[in-house]
């Protein structure tokens, strides 16, 4: 295979799927658990998928069967996925004084989700600095918390490792509980959330955010767009869920009211698309739970950390159906016309998400045999590379650690999937193929 001849889409997807490789070559050797055996290869591979899917999805209780090194090459896996490849070599290449491709600045824009490769190199390195800058930070105020309890050393440890899993909306967690143990912490609480909500909106967003001041110009529709869908997001989940459990004693029913609105406002946050979790998942109400699978199929937004379709996605095909609705040509945001070329690729990407989960679920349908609410809320965890999940009674392990090999597969693909992105996995499938010069005549079909 010629690389020179790839396109970037098609690069992006074997770089993840290398990383995927690696990962599962040092997670199965035996200084990797506590025990010194050799986890299964199939246990291997999907803890490697889902920490460079950003997932969460656990198959093994993470602090109980990983040694510190494997807890350490997870940790790496998380960050490798969630800051990419290709930013990840340029960082590499530039400290070591080599000359960037122009097909690796192409690939590097695809990583990105950038318009033009103007200034390219510059703005990954200010995401590298900005990632280390927001996870350290974090990592000092966690392990502030924690230090009283567990010592410096091990809280200075938690604390990375979990900002590093939240800012990356990775969902990993050293507690076998999860973050269940801290539901009514505040700082626990809003030092997470507050990375989740930070690597969801995209570095592109927080750049412009960042420079907002300094620049005295107004934000892009793009930053627009993410911000509002993202808030009303937020503010609309943590009333839902809130109004949902409330009455429920197996979730938020026992609680007092400020440590049911927090606990509200985590469980809004985390489908966004980090699998952290306060609250027993797997006793939710079935509206709540939906309401659930609806924020984990929107997901983060472009450019970011986690996965989904992306909330400009879900904002742009909103837009157009409202304009659809009431007659207009044109769907407008913020008084800015969107592109018909925009809006079809918003419903494409719509689309092949529908399509890839609604056929994943059902082959685990047919394969797991399990409950169908289960099934499709650990398939849409997994394609929103989320990491929630109703879980196994009895154990703190997602749902498909019960699964069999074929069902962890499956799984794992979506995984894939969701993080790579449908329309990056069809172009790269397609091979790149120009478009064809030949235009036939216009068919004339009803719709609706």
């Amino acid at each position: 295979m010629r690389w020179k001849s790839l396109a970037p889409q098609q690069l992006l997807s074997l770089h993840f799927a290398g990383v995927i490789l690696a990962g599962t070559l040092l997670l199965s050797l035996p200084i990797a658990t506590e025990s010194r055996r050799a986890l299964p290869l199939i246990d291997a591979f999907f803890t490697s998928t889902s920490a460079v899917c950003v997932t969460g999805l656990i198959v093994i209780d993470t602090p109980n069967v990983l040694s510190t090194f494997g807890e350490v090459v997870l940790m790496l896996l998380i960050q490798a996925g969630g800051l990419g490849y290709m930013t990840i070599a340029t960082l590499i290449a530039v400290v070591l004084g080599k000359r960037i491709t122009l097909q690796e600045r192409t690939t590097l824009q695809e990583a990105l989700n950038l318009y033009t490769r103007e200034g390219l190199l510059r703005f990954a390195m200010n995401v590298v600095r900005m990632t280390a800058l927001v996870e350290l930070t974090a990592a000092a105020l966690l392990a502030a918390r924690w230090a009283p309890e567990f010592g410096l050393g091990r809280a200075a440890y938690l604390g990375l490792f979990h900002a590093v899993s939240a800012f990356n909306n990775a969902g990993f967690s050293l507690f076998s509980d999860n973050l269940a143990g801290f539901r009514g912490d505040l700082a626990v609480n809003l030092v997470i959330t507050t990375l989740i909500i930070c690597g969801g909106l995209g570095f592109l967003v927080l750049s412009e955010v960042g420079h907002l001041k300094r620049r005295g110009s107004a934000l892009s529709a793009h930053a627009k767009l993410t911000l509002a869908i993202t808030a009303i997001l937020i503010v609309f989940g943590t009333a839902s869920i809130y109004l949902l459990e409330h009455g429920n004693q197996a979730t938020l029913g026992r609680l007092g009211a400020g440590e049911a609105w927090l606990a509200a406002y985590f469980q809004a946050v985390t489908p966004r698309t980090a699998g952290f979790n306060t609250i027993n998942i797997g006793a939710m109400t079935p509206p709540a739970l939906a309401l659930l699978i609806a924020l984990m199929f929107i997901g983060a937004s472009p450019g970011g950390t986690g996965g989904g379709i992306k909330t400009t996605t879900f904002g742009v095909a909103m837009a157009a159906l409202w304009a659809s609705a009431r007659g207009r040509g044109d769907p407008l945001i913020f008084k800015r016309r969107l592109a018909a070329d925009l809006v079809a690729r918003a419903f494409a990407v719509s689309l092949a998400a529908l399509l890839a989960l609604g056929a994943i679920t059902w082959l685990l349908l047919v394969v797991e045999r399990r409950d169908f609410l289960q099934t499709v809320f650990e398939s849409t965890s997994a394609f929103g590379t989320v990491g929630l999940s109703m879980g196994v009674p009895g154990s703190v392990l997602s749902l498909v650690g019960s699964f069999s090999v074929a069902g962890k597969l499956l799984l794992a693909l979506l995984m894939y999937f969701g993080r790579v992105g449908p329309l990056t996995i069809a172009v790269a499938l397609a091979r790149g193929r120009p478009p064809a010069r030949i235009r036939y005549t216009e068919a004339k079909i009803l719709i609706g």
